[in-house]
């Protein structure tokens, strides 16, 4: 009874009806739909993203079905899951992810399970939704890591000279970056910094105003490339 659900071609067999080849395509599409709308839903997306989750389920489920039965077979899946390095642009992690999933769901549908292909993009894409509205994974003390961009004169030695104020009001602080800028009349030093109180960082930056003259201070959100994808 489930064979006769989940299952529309055999797959000992090399070829594929063309009532068979159809559905699946037609499958695949649906649920490339589905997948793109659901990532859709929760981020910020471009018409050329979402375009590929609808329409990649489908373009693996025919190479499967035109290697069903052959040795090629896993030689055609490792090189259609290998595509993903190729992108143009890096993706965050969670592209990534939908990626899989859209290539996933048409390795399923190649292979004739309709109904699991079905049942597997709804819990994957129920997953995602609630995932998202819980805000999981997002992590309290994201407002203490910090980057300061200083600029100081030329005249002024850089070493150790806001130490003292970032010791203050800060866990941890660290000079990353050093450069010259305006003809080499001044330079812009880069801090990672973790601070105490997020709620003092105006008192900081006037600390460090005074000590760099008044010139400009740039803060920003840590970038975090050593903790993520």
């Amino acid at each position: 009874m489930l064979d006769s659900i989940f299952g529309i071609t055999d797959s000992t067999v090399m070829t594929v009806s063309l009532g068979s080849f159809l559905i699946c395509v037609a499958a695949s599409l649906v649920l490339g739909l589905v997948i793109a709308g659901c990532y859709a839903m929760r981020s910020r997306y471009t018409k050329s993203f979402v375009l590929t989750l609808a329409l990649l389920p489908a373009i693996i489920c025919v190479i499967i079905m035109m290697v069903n039965g052959n040795i090629g077979t896993g030689i055609a899946v490792a090189g259609a899951f290998t595509l993903v390095r190729f992108r143009s642009v890096p993706g965050t992690a969670k592209e990534i992810c939908m990626i899989f999933l859209a290539m996933a769901t048409g390795l399923v549908t190649g292979m004739g399970y309709i109904g699991i292909a079905a049942i597997f993009v709804a819990v994957i894409c129920a997953a995602f939704l609630i995932y998202d509205a819980i805000d999981f994974g997002a992590t309290k003390r994201a407002g203490m890591y910090k980057t300061f961009r200083i600029t100081i004169p030329e005249d002024l030695d850089y070493t150790g000279v806001f130490e003292e104020v970032f010791d203050e009001y800060a866990t941890s602080c660290e000079l990353t970056t050093v450069k010259t800028t305006n003809m080499g009349s001044m330079f812009k030093l880069t801090y990672d910094v973790v601070l105490k109180d997020p709620s003092r960082e105006k008192e900081l930056i006037d600390k460090l105003r005074y000590r760099n003259g008044n010139l400009e201070i740039t803060v920003s959100k840590q970038a975090a490339v050593t903790t993520e994808l």
